[in-house]
C-alpha cells in the first residue's frame, strides 16, 4: 500500500542541527555510553541505548583520546552529567553513529529531533540487514506485533517492534495505534493527542496510519495488553 503524501514534511527533511559545548579527554569508560572526563565529569553518550558488549567498542573509539561535545537540548541530566553527541579529532561522524554503523549500540526511543535521528536509524537499518555486532544475535531481532507473548515477556525492556497497524483510535487525551482487535491482549502503541503536531510536522501523522506497515521502538509497559509509548515521532519508522 502507498504511503499517504501526508506522511511525509519539508521539517522531516531538514538537517540536524547541534550546538557546541566544549572538548575534554577522556580518562575513563564507565558503561558502554558513559565516560569520566579527565576534569572529573561524567559524560552519558545520547541518542544510543547499548549491550554489555558495547563497552569494548567505545573503549576502542575513544579511550584516552581528546573528543569534542555537541548537544541537543540541554547538556545536563537530572543526575548532573554531561549529555551529547561525542566526536574524536576532527571526525564529522559521533561516536554515536560509528558504534550504531557497527551494529554495537542501537538508536533509542528519543532523540529529541527527527531529522537528527534520520542518520542514525539509516544507518542502524543497514547494521540489521547486514546483521553486524548485536544484529547477528536473534534475541534483538525486531519483534512482530502479532507475537504478543514474546511481547510481553520483554516488559521493561527496549525494543524494537514491527506490524501493520489495524486501527487508529482516540480515548481522553489520548491516541491508539491498534495491532489487533483484542485490545486486553494485543499490542499496542499510545500517543498523547497534544503530540499529535509534533508528529504529523515531522513527517509522522498518527490519523494516517491506519492500514500501514510501520517499526516501533521503545520500553515495552504492560496495561490492558502490552504497550509501548511513542513520545518523539523519531520512534516510529515507516516502512515501504
Amino acid at each position: 500500500m502507498a504511503l499517504p503524501a501526508l506522511l511525509y514534511s519539508a521539517a522531516a527533511q531538514e538537517s540536524c542541527k547541534l550546538a557546541e559545548m566544549g572538548t575534554g579527554r577522556v580518562a575513563g569508560i564507565r558503561d558502554g555510553r558513559t565516560l569520566l572526563l579527565a576534569d572529573g565529569r561524567e559524560l552519558r553518550l545520547t541518542a544510543i541505548e547499548v549491550t554489555e558488549e558495547s563497552r569494548g567498542a567505545l573503549q576502542s573509539l575513544v579511550g584516552g583520546r581528546d573528543v569534542r561535545l555537541k548537544k541537543l537540548g540541554p547538556g545536563q541530566d537530572r543526575y548532573g552529567r554531561l549529555v551529547a553527541f561525542v566526536y574524536v579529532d576532527d571526525s564529522q561522524q559521533s561516536v554515536q553513529q560509528s558504534m550504531v554503523e557497527r551494529g554495537q549500540a542501537r538508536v533509542s526511543a528519543r532523540i529529541g529531533d527527527k531529522s537528527c535521528a534520520d542518520a542514525m536509524l539509516r544507518a542502524e537499518r543497514a547494521a540489521r540487514l547486514a546483521r553486524l555486532g548485536l544484529w547477528a544475535d536473534p534475541n534483538f531481532a525486531p519483534l512482530k506485533s502479532e507475537n504478543t507473548n514474546q511481547i510481553a515477556a520483554a516488559r521493561g525492556q527496549f525494543a524494537l517492534i514491527e506490524g501493520r497497524v489495524l486501527s487508529v483510535r482516540e480515548s481522553g487525551a489520548t491516541m491508539y495505534l491498534n495491532f489487533g482487535r483484542r485490545w486486553t491482549r494485543d499490542f499496542t502503541v499510545t500517543i498523547l493527542k497534544r503530540h499529535r503536531r509534533e508528529f504529523a510536522t515531522a513527517g509522522v501523522d498518527p490519523k494516517q496510519l491506519e492500514g500501514h506497515p510501520i517499526r516501533v521502538r521503545g520500553w515495552i509497559e504492560q496495561h490492558a495488553g502490552p504497550v509501548i509509548e511513542a513520545a518523539a515521532p523519531e520512534q516510529i519508522e515507516l516502512i515501504e
